[in-house]
């Protein structure tokens, strides 16, 4: 009994629990990431080697008549452009990221779309893609977008035997206007996009988002000198027409609409420049009885499209 009596003393009093703190060791970590992101397997090492060289690869570069490949940065902004089909070819994910629900989500749609290749890179990696901007951890690469040339336009027009409706914009320099017309180009039927290659809004992942997908079937050509460009539309038979707030013509009483077009639109502040105006066949204007001085050029595109959908019935 003695020797039961050593053994015993020496507790004293209560013994000190965890608090609680062992339950932390207990709970779930969420599902398994995929094998590129766990640390040691043989694709996480493959991945990272790739995620250097892709680092090297986009490196900015001058602009030209190609479109460059484009980097969404930061967790909200990939989350919504993977919501909003931007086409992707690569995501990359900062080593150790906090896993929260932004993350996961984004981990999710690019697994759930497929082809969008999952890389882990360490943050000096990621700081340097990015040029130091707060990336959070997430940054999706977006392909470089394959512009069409301005005679593919009225080629699709001729091959779905169709008159060509197509709308040109002049100094929209807005990624979400562009959007918002290659958006309303396919709802009315119309046969493509037309952009000047410098001073103009390109096919970015904000023109993707706001397009809804669209810009996924209807084409945008890029003209080196846009002015040229209506010039050789018109000797193909395609009338010019310019939208501007003093145009001799109202849309309405527009015939030209019923044939071959191409709907000028130019900016909001500064409407159509001189040059692409004088290039015009007619310019018109669309009525507004609320007093509005100008409309964006996603909205004036649309009444205008609507109209000569309505005519082509």
């Amino acid at each position: 009994m003695a020797a039961n009596n050593r053994r015993m003393s020496g507790k004293k009093g209560a013994q000190v629990g965890s608090g609680g703190q062992r339950r932390k060791g207990l709970e779930g970590r969420g599902p398994t990431p995929p094998a590129e992101m766990r640390k040691g397997h043989k694709k996480n090492r493959v991945a990272n080697a790739k995620a250097k060289q892709a680092v090297r690869r986009t490196t900015p570069r001058g602009r030209g008549g190609k479109s460059t490949s484009e980097l969404v940065v930061g967790r909200n902004p990939v989350v919504e452009a993977l919501r909003g089909g931007v086409p992707a070819s690569t995501l990359y994910v900062q080593q150790f990221i906090d896993n929260d629900e932004r993350v996961r989500e984004a981990l999710q749609l690019a697994a759930e779309r497929g082809g969008i290749n999952l890389m882990e890179a360490p943050r000096p990696e990621l700081d340097r893609m990015t040029n130091g901007l707060n990336h959070q951890g997430l940054v999706l690469q977006v392909p470089p977008y394959e512009y069409a040339h301005p005679e593919d336009l009225t080629g699709a027009a001729a091959d779905a035997g169709e008159d060509p409706l197509i709308v040109a914009l002049d100094g929209v320099t807005d990624p979400r206007n562009l959007g918002a017309v290659v958006r309303s180009v396919s709802a009315f039927g119309g046969h493509g996009v037309l952009v000047p290659e410098r001073r103009a809004a390109g096919m970015t992942a904000g023109a993707w988002k706001t397009s809804a997908g669209t810009a996924a079937r209807t084409p945008v050509a890029r003209a080196t000198n846009l002015t040229r460009a209506l010039e050789a539309y018109k000797k193909a038979g395609l009338v010019v027409v310019g939208l501007a707030a003093d145009g001799e013509a109202e849309v309405g009483d527009l015939q030209a609409l019923d044939g071959p077009v191409v709907i000028v639109v130019g900016s909001e502040g500064k409407g159509l420049s001189r040059l692409v105006g004088e290039t015009c066949d007619v310019r018109v204007r669309i009525p507004m009885p609320g007093g509005a001085e100008s409309l964006n050029a996603g909205v004036a595109a649309g009444i205008v499209l609507y109209e000569a959908a309505g005519r082509r019935r």
